[in-house]
């Protein structure tokens, strides 16, 4: 856990430029949202600070889990702040089984790549426990690769 001791958090530096990072994170959020071979159903995504997202998450085993909420903050290029714990027009969720506030920031870095840091946090340190415990490294990792490995391709087309 980071500093606070509600937040659990992953630093990564993606080989990409902060652009194609950005492209993959926003127009391709299906294809690195959840750990393959799980996939992700956009069931609404507004890009907008305020604006709401849901995104199911199907197992090959037929599980699916949502994730309804608002999108706090879009920083187009930097920063994408949202939480569970809000639904459409602000209006407070039933409880979650897990609330938490995400960010996703992006910065450059040397030689075209880019830093990229997810971080979750939670209401109490109790929960960011639970979360870590479930796996939250190894699966937001795995994500973040998935990402890189979107935005790569990104950049070989824009290159080609």
């Amino acid at each position: 856990m980071s500093a606070v001791d509600s937040e659990l958090a992953i630093e990564r530096t993606l080989d990409a430029p902060r652009d194609a990072v950005w492209r993959a994170m926003t127009d391709h959020i299906a294809e690195w949202w959840c750990p393959r071979p799980w996939t992700t159903e956009v069931i609404a995504l507004d890009w907008r600070s305020g604006g709401r997202f849901n995104l199911a998450m199907h197992g090959p085993d037929g599980e699916v889990h949502g994730g309804d909420g608002m999108l706090l903050e879009v920083a187009p290029g930097e920063r994408i702040v949202f939480t569970n714990a809000l639904g459409k027009d602000w209006q407070p969720q039933a409880a979650q089984p897990m609330a938490i506030v995400g960010m996703f920031t992006l910065a450059d870095a040397p030689g075209g790549r880019t830093l990229y840091r997810a971080s979750a946090r939670h209401w109490n340190e109790a929960d960011a426990m639970k979360h870590d415990e479930m796996g939250f490294a190894q699966g937001w990792g795995i994500c973040a690769d998935q990402l890189e490995q979107v935005a790569r391709r990104l950049k070989e087309t824009a290159d080609a």
